[in-house]
C-alpha cells in the first residue's frame, strides 16, 4: 500500500502541534508530587501518551522531533532552567525512542501493535538513560548516591528506576491512556486538519521497519549523546541558561509557558481547521462550476 502523503506544510502543522501539546504534558508533570524512597525517586517521567500517540496518527519523524523539542522548549527554556550541553542527550533519547514506536505501528487500529510500540518506545528511552547514568558514575564522572565506594550498586539502583518508569509512565501514563484515546482519535482527527489518516497497513509485519540504516544511526545518535553528557558532566558545558523563574517568581510562574503552549496548540488546530474547510469549499465550488 501508499504510505500517507504530507506536505511540506502539514509536517510543520505536526512538528508544532506535538512541540505544543508534549510541552503542555511536561509542564503538567511538573505540577504533580513527587515521592523519594531513599535514593530512589517515584515520580512521572514523562506523560509518554502524548508523544506515542501523535507519532501513531501523524508523520513519526516530525513528530517526534516537535515533541522532544517542545520538552526543551517549555520544560527547560521558559522555565529558566536549560544545562545547554547537557540537553543533547535527552534530546536525542526522546525523538529515537518516539520515532521508532511510529515506526512500529504499522496499523493504527492494532491494539497489539500500539501495545508494543508504546512499551519498546518508553523501554528504549528509559534504557539509554540507564546506560548513562551508570557510565557516568562507573567511569568516575558523577558521584554515587546510592552506595558510595560501590559503583557496582548504581545498576541495582538504575534497574529498579527503570522498571518504575516503565510501570507509572509506560503504563499507567502511557499504554492505558493511548490504548483508550487511539480509537477514539484515528480516522477523525487527521481529517479535521486536513490530513489523510495513516494507511492500515495490515498486511505488513512490526519488526519490517528495522533496517541496517536505522540500527546504525541509532548506535551512533546514542553515542552522540553519551559524549554530549559526559562533558557536561566534567563541567566543559556551554549555552547554558539558569536563570531560575521557578525560584524568582514561585511555583505559580509556570502557568506562564502553560498558557503559551496551549495557545500554540489551538492556534494551529484552528488554522489546520480554517484551511481544511477553504479546500473542501473550493472543491465545491469547482464541482458546481464543472456541473
Amino acid at each position: 500500500m501508499k504510505k500517507t502523503a504530507y506536505t511540506q506544510s502539514q509536517k510543520m502543522m505536526i512538528f508544532i502541534l506535538a512541540m505544543s501539546l508534549n510541552g503542555l504534558a511536561n509542564l503538567f508533570t511538573e505540577l504533580l508530587p513527587e515521592f523519594e524512597i531513599g535514593p530512589v525517586d517515584l515520580s512521572i517521567s514523562y506523560m509518554a501518551f502524548v508523544p506515542v500517540i501523535l507519532v501513531i496518527l501523524f508523520h513519526p519523524l516530525y513528530a517526534a522531533l516537535g515533541a522532544s523539542i517542545g520538552a526543551i522548549i517549555f520544560g527547560d527554556l521558559l522555565l529558566g532552567d536549560f544545562s545547554g550541553l547537557g540537553e543533547v542527550e535527552g534530546f536525542l533519547q526522546i525523538t529515537l525512542a518516539m520515532y521508532i514506536a511510529g515506526l512500529l505501528v504499522r496499523d493504527p487500529a492494532n491494539k497489539k501493535q500500539i501495545t508494543i510500540a508504546v512499551l519498546v518506545g518508553v523501554a528504549i528511552d528509559q534504557l539509554l538513560g540507564a546506560i548513562v547514568d551508570i557510565g557516568k558514575v562507573w567511569y568516575g564522572i558523577e558521584e554515587l548516591k546510592a552506595v558510595p565506594g560501590l559503583p557496582e550498586s548504581i545498576v541495582v539502583m538504575e534497574a529498579f528506576d527503570f522498571v518504575n518508569n516503565m510501570v507509572i509512565s509506560g503504563v499507567l501514563f502511557g499504554l492505558i491512556p493511548t490504548l483508550y484515546l487511539i480509537p477514539k482519535l484515528y480516522g477523525k482527527i487527521e481529517p479535521l486538519m486536513g490530513m489523510n489518516p495513516r494507511d492500515k497497513n495490515k498486511n505488513s509485519s512490526i519488526i519490517e521497519f528495522i533496517s541496517v540504516r536505522l540500527v546504525v544511526i541509532t548506535i551512533f545518535l546514542s553515542f552522540v549523546g553519551l559524549v554530549a553528557e559526559f562533558i557536561a558532566e566534567m563541567d566543559i558545558n556551554f549555552a547554558v541558561w539558569e536563570p531560575g523563574f521557578m525560584d524568582q517568581f514561585g511555583d505559580g510562574f509556570i502557568w506562564l509557558p502553560i498558557s503559551v503552549a496551549l495557545i500554540i496548540a489551538v492556534t494551529v488546530i484552528m488554522i489546520a481547521v480554517k484551511l481544511t474547510n477553504k479546500t473542501k469549499k473550493a472543491k465545491k465550488d469547482d464541482e458546481k462550476c464543472s456541473a
